[in-house]
């Protein structure tokens, strides 16, 4: 029976997919169709979809969203840009590396990789490509740095695994063989994801430079004037604070993650009018209508996954992966190479935040069994989905940076193929090292 049920939920849920089917609606309809084969009450799935999206912390995905809306109309993410161009000053590919500055300034805020690639994008690359550098070139380097957006808290996605995570408990055998284990907090998440978050830049930044030193593509002016960075950062003051403000008061324990969203959303309002005076009452209404249609997308990705998980663990299908996994190899490394492959190859089809709700009940449970800290798999998961922001033929982030550029897809990819080898490095380097993700919590009492 466990086969067939397995069988009908995922050739449900591809068969939806192949045949033209919002994500949405092939979630729903393989878990209803598995529904309804179990003899199960189809209120039920009612029940267990509201419920999940009903919990306090997921109150935080529709503020951090509207926070990274007023920031870009609040004139906010402008002034960062400008701080990261006259930070970069002279140094070969100065403006890449200004991109990828800004990216890191702006994923500190939104929380969103294609929001980060398109509120960066629409300054950098018209600026990239007015000082000679490719313009496919431009486009790559900005979708690839958008994907830090969703790695440098405060971060949607660590938001929903936090979420997806929070009813999932170590098996009694994990608890035997390991013992217990560290609970999942998003306040954790976002502490854990800031190394791996500047080692995936990092990399980025490495790759720019060894790019623009071929290609020729030079710094701004012939060296950093002192002035210039003064008066940026002086314009740019109130921008620089926010991320400071709202993720300070998260690490000092003022407020929680779902009351810091509260927080940016006050900040950049009050920043907005009051102080760059650039905020009106249509750029407002824009900032709510792209808040809502983005919030509705994700919550009813929730609303289905939620039903489609709750199968998936019920069918223990989970353990299954487990014991077949422990029995076939106990080597570690190896067993992680599986699991970034596999997550490499879902975040090129799927939706990242689908693709976290779905594996999450699956994933979580096998590294229970291996005796991974789940925060850190959270953070290699996060790290391995957010190159799937470039790889086609989902790649959000590079038909979002097309569009602004004017490039087309393929050449867009053919320009990020370096970057995605080296964020790959970089994520094998993260999981290999659950130092670099557990070190600055484990610091700070967690």
């Amino acid at each position: 029976m466990e086969q067939s049920i397995v069988g009908l939920l995922f050739g449900g849920f591809f068969v939806l997919l192949l045949l033209g089917a919002p994500i949405t609606v092939s979630l729903a309809g393989a878990a209803m169709f598995s529904f309804l084969a179990l003899g199960k009450n189809p209120i039920s799935f009612v029940q267990i979809a509201f419920t999940s999206v009903g919990s306090f912390p997921l109150m935080a995905l529709p503020a951090f969203i509207l926070a990274g809306a007023l920031m870009e109309a609040g004139g906010i993410s402008r002034r960062l840009v400008d701080i990261a161009e006259t930070m970069a000053g002279p140094v070969t590919g100065g403006l890449g590396m200004a991109t990828v500055l800004a990216c890191l300034f702006f994923g500190a805020i939104s929380g969103s990789g294609p929001a980060t690639t398109a509120a960066v994008g629409m300054l950098m690359i018209p600026a990239m490509t007015q000082r000679n550098y490719d313009l496919s070139y431009a486009s790559a380097l900005t979708a690839s740095s958008g994907g830090l957006g969703i790695i440098i808290p405060p971060s949607i996605p660590m938001v929903i695994f936090g979420i997806s995570a929070l009813g999932l408990r170590p098996p009694a055998e994990a608890i035997a063989l390991h013992g217990q284990f560290s609970t999942v907090s998003i306040s954790k998440l976002f502490i854990a994801g800031v190394v791996p978050g500047i080692i995936m830049a990092s990399s980025i930044l490495v790759m720019n430079y060894a790019i623009s030193r071929k290609s020729g593509y030079k710094g701004i002016g012939s060296g950093w004037c002192f002035s210039d960075l003064k008066k940026s950062v002086r314009r740019g003051i109130w921008s620089i604070f926010a991320p400071v403000f709202i993720l300070g008061g998260i690490y000092a324990g003022f407020f929680t993650p779902t009351e810091s969203a509260v927080v940016a959303i006050v900040y950049t309002l009050f920043v907005g009018v009051f102080i760059h005076r650039e905020m009106s009452w249509i750029k407002l209404f824009n900032s709510l209508r792209t808040t809502t249609w983005i919030t509705g997308r994700v919550l009813l990705i929730l609303f289905a996954a939620t039903v489609f998980g709750r199968l998936l663990v019920e069918q223990r299908i989970p353990a299954l992966i487990a014991e077949s996994l422990i029995g076939w190899t106990d080597n570690m490394y190896l067993i992680w190479t599986i699991l970034i492959v596999f997550l490499l190859f879902v975040g090129m089809f799927m939706e990242t935040l689908a693709a976290i709700m779905i594996l999450v009940p699956v994933l979580l449970p096998v590294t229970y069994m291996l005796g991974v800290d789940p925060t850190h798999v959270g953070i290699v998961v996060i790290c391995t989905l957010s190159v799937g922001f470039i790889t086609p033929p989902l790649g959000e982030n590079l038909f979002v940076a097309s569009g602004i550029g004017g490039a087309t897809v393929e050449q867009v990819v053919v320009k990020a193929l370096p970057f995605i080898l080296v964020l790959v490095v970089a994520v094998f380097i993260i999981a290999f090292t659950p130092g670099l993700s557990l070190w600055l919590p484990g610091l700070m009492g967690y």
